[in-house]
């Protein structure tokens, strides 16, 4: 299977000044930032997508600057991501619609035909046509029972705008058409998938994914695979469970997008710091907490309610950072570099001291997932260009730049760990 990231201008400052937290001299944002695949020095993937409402083409404000989003256009993805080398010159561009973006609206703010250009003038290599997502899911229902109004009417919708998209497509000759398939069971997704297939399409896309449980997913890859013909290609859009990949590539799934890897590295309670587990699949190790006492909402809150001073929040914050360093250089006993950092996040978890909080089951699990990461100390090794540069940095769960090289660091082990995984039949996007 094919991993292709589902980027949102997931850059990193390379230069950034760890000890005094700033940014690096004179840093232009985006323009002296990396990428994934700049700060690695490879590509922790086989693609990226990008999605129209990511750059927030048209009616859709997206992440990305009026400026950016003028320079995306004009000079296409490629160029835009830094994929112009020679060595990145086989990864894939996909581009989708972005419907979660949209999901609360009537009708998609994109037609098939303004799509269809948007992919060509970017230079996308792959692009999905203008989908509606389908929320429900009825995993018993055959046919097309079951369905909402509404349900029924996103359906047909989507339907409709892929037989327009593929017309516009086969225009262009310049991207590979994926139909998308939307459906509230896997049998309506499976007769989603076969009049996709009737239209023209040999590639197709699984949209609705990400809430779904991984037997659900199961259930419905088996019943689109079984309505189609061998040869047409899957690919599953939003998919991020690491360890069920099996599970999906049993199914002859060609490629799949997800953002999870680097978002897990902050939107996640404790699997933040991925590494190869033995026998397969990813491990996970809890990234240590020690926010900026000065800039934290949640302490300064407590500071103006008088609960705190200022200074005893700073305090803590500056032994914990030192502690953990220390920790860095050379093994120290992990018991005397808990401490400081129990006692600074008792505060931030409970807004109480630590000593009133100790015996807290809160305190006692964060307890046990710092103590095992001090312990084994992960960081010190990994060969990845983040963790031989960053150090500890990499796993202190603090702002933007060390958090966002923690996840580039997950992105490059999930690859490794997916580039073991048996090959499918068709194992080329």
């Amino acid at each position: 299977m094919k991993f292709v990231f589902a980027d949102s201008l997931d850059v990193v400052d390379p230069g950034y000044d760890f000890l005094n937290d700033r940014h690096s001299p004179g840093r232009k944002p985006y323009w002296d930032d990396a990428y994934p695949h700049e700060i690695l020095g490879y590509a922790p993937y086989d693609g990226i997508l990008v999605s129209r409402g990511i750059v927030g083409d048209g009616p859709v404000k997206g992440k990305y600057s009026d400026a950016q989003a003028m320079r995306f256009k004009r000079v296409g993805a490629r160029t835009f991501l830094r994929l112009d080398k020679p060595e990145f010159a086989g990864l894939s561009l996909f581009g989708d619609c972005g419907a979660f973006t949209y999901v609360n609206e009537t009708v998609p703010p994109y037609t098939p035909a303004d799509t269809a250009e948007f992919y060509d003038t970017c230079d996308f290599t792959h692009g999905c046509s203008v989908d509606h997502i389908i929320f429900d899911f009825l995993e018993d229902e055959l046919g097309l029972a079951g369905a909402t109004p509404e349900a029924q009417r996103r359906f047909d919708l989507t339907l409709a705008n892929a037989e327009a998209f593929l017309t516009e497509a086969r225009q262009s000759h310049r991207f590979t058409p994926l139909g998308v398939i939307q459906g509230w069971s896997p049998a309506s997704m499976a007769e989603a998938a076969r009049r996709l297939v009737a239209m023209g399409y040999d590639y197709l896309a699984i949209g609705g994914m990400v809430p779904l449980k991984i037997n659900q997913i199961a259930r419905a890859l088996a019943v689109i695979r079984a309505a189609i013909p061998a040869g047409v290609r899957l690919h599953i859009l939003g998919f991020g469970k690491a360890n069920e990949m099996l599970d999906v590539a049993a199914h002859d799934v060609t490629s799949f997008d997800t953002t999870s890897p680097l978002i897990r590295a902050f939107k996640d309670d404790k699997q933040n710091y991925w590494v190869p587990r033995a026998g397969g699949g990813v491990g996970y190790y809890t990234a240590i907490r020690i926010p900026q006492a000065i800039e934290n909402p949640r302490l300064q809150r407590l500071v103006k309610q008088g609960d705190f001073r200022a200074e005893e929040l700073t305090r803590l914050e500056g032994l914990s950072l030192a502690a953990l360093r220390a920790h860095d250089k050379a093994p120290q006993d992990v018991e005397a570099v808990l401490e400081p950092i129990l006692e600074y996040n008792a505060i931030l978890a409970t807004g109480r001291p630590f000593e009133d909080v100790r015996q807290h089951p809160t305190m006692q699990k964060l307890a046990v997932r710092y103590r095992e990461t001090l312990r084994d100390r992960p960081w010190t090794k990994c060969p990845c260009p983040i963790c031989r540069d960053a150090g500890v940095e990499v796993m202190i769960f603090r702002a933007s730049n060390r958090n966002k090289r923690r996840g580039i660091h997950n992105l490059g082990i999930f690859k490794t760990v997916l580039d073991g995984l048996p090959a499918t039949s068709d194992d080329a996007a």
